[in-house]
């Protein structure tokens, strides 16, 4: 159980910083926002890989 509550907290901190980036610096930029969104997610998935799994 604590490992389902865990995960689910971790997708949603990475989905409120993806949320809080686009608003705060990309709001009218398609490709650089795209872009920056891939790289948080390829940067929470290298620290779950490393470190939580």
């Amino acid at each position: 159980m604590k490992t389902n509550f865990s995960t689910i907290l971790y997708i949603a901190l990475m989905a409120a910083t993806i949320v809080s980036v686009d608003l705060l610096f990309f709001r009218n930029l398609f490709w650089e926002r795209l872009m920056a969104n891939a790289g948080i997610v390829l940067l929470f998935l290298a620290f779950y890989l490393r470190f939580l799994k």
